[in-house]
């Protein structure tokens, strides 16, 4: 394997739920710790490093968040079973019948999300969606072995989907749990790595966020020790080049990244819009635009920030995010890290200034 996938191999396949970050912010860490000049964390989690430029401003920020979809221990039955809500938003059938860790004070154990054989379901039953609320995880429960005592797990404790990055047999695309949005933490770090020997006319903020998937919060706090001038938001698209559809619509694996026009939580800002788009089209970068009708970003948080923020979303578009395996394009990856770049270099004190004038 190369840098780029040892990098998503080990920011994937990290624990890291809403809530729950600690193992993909010391990656996070120890990645920026190479590439920036000073490194800070909010007092929620959130991790920010600085890469100085020729002037302190203006400041130019570009984040992912860390935190992946998951769940979180609610109570265990008197029979040993393991009850759960969710963090972040899932659909009852693609969390039925899927193996888990529950990470507890005395380790990870492997438990799978009950489901009721088809042979004792009646024909009404099987048209049903199953509520998370009605779903539980064995870990193996038997009488008269006490899961409480034996494997230490309690309420609050984290549920991680269980899924392992690996490269498919088309080896320009990758499967893993969490590409929604460790993909995005790794690109941040490779744009600073890209920009490290290079002049830009700014300074760089580049770091991750906690718990994106319950509410944007991190992207709050982030953005009021940063300060940024204009903030590149970058996080996955939802690719939908699959049945029925296939390969008919534009958000698709190997169309290069995702210029958001509209996220539930935010309209960009149209000049610094328009900027990414010509950058890719200047420098044949292939991209496409998209929209996203519900559900939101960090965008929708820092682009309010004190005065306001100048704020677009970028990100290479994933099929089955909010799953446990995502699939990713390597291609897309790759655009992706170039576009940011290339942005990023060009957002001087002057253009900075015209995103906001009349």
């Amino acid at each position: 394997m190369d840098k780029s996938e040892l990098l998503l191999q080990e920011i994937t396949n990290a624990n890291g739920v809403s809530g729950y970050e600690s193992e993909v912010r010391a990656i996070m860490k120890r990645e920026l710790a190479d590439c920036t000049d000073s490194i800070e964390c909010d007092k929620m989690g959130s991790v920010l490093g600085t890469k100085n430029g020729p002037a302190k401003s203006p400041r130019i920020m570009t984040i992912g968040h860390m935190d992946e979809v998951g769940f979180m221990v609610k109570e265990i039955t008197n029979e040993g079973f393991i009850k759960f809500l969710p963090l972040g938003g899932w659909w009852g059938h693609v969390a039925l019948g899927q193996r888990m860790r529950i990470i507890s004070s005395k380790g990870i154990h492997i438990g799978v999300i009950g489901s009721t054989p088809p042979h004792m379901l009646q024909p009404e039953e099987r048209k049903k969606v199953l509520e998370i609320k009605d779903m539980f995880i064995d870990v193996g429960a038997m009488e008269k072995f006490d899961v409480v005592k034996k494997l230490g797990i309690k309420p609050g404790d984290p549920i991680v989907p269980d899924s392992e990055f690996t490269i498919l047999s088309n080896t320009k695309t990758y499967m893993a749990k969490a590409f929604d949005n460790r993909v995005s933490c790794a690109i941040v770090l490779e744009v600073l790595k890209k920009l490290k020997k290079v002049k830009h006319p700014n300074t760089i903020l580049g770091g991750a966020t906690v718990q994106e998937e319950v509410g944007l919060r991190g992207a709050q706090t982030i953005a009021h020790i940063g300060n940024p001038d204009v903030c590149l938001v970058v996080d996955t698209g939802i690719a939908q080049d699959i049945p029925p559809n296939s390969f008919s619509k534009a958000e698709k694996l190997g169309a290069g990244p995702v210029v958001l026009i509209y996220d539930g939580g935010m309209i960009p800002n149209l000049k610094l819009r328009d900027l990414v788009i010509k950058t890719a089209e200047s420098k044949k970068i292939p991209f496409h635009i998209s929209y996203m009708e519900r559900g939101a970003t960090d965008g929708g948080r820092v682009h309010m920030s004190r005065a306001g923020v100048p704020s677009v979303v970028i990100g290479p578009a994933i099929r089955y995010i909010h799953s446990h395996n995502g699939i990713l394009s390597r291609a897309d990856y790759d655009n992706t890290i170039k576009l940011l770049a290339e942005v990023i270099k060009k957002l001087d004190s002057k253009t900075v200034k015209s995103l906001t004038e009349d």
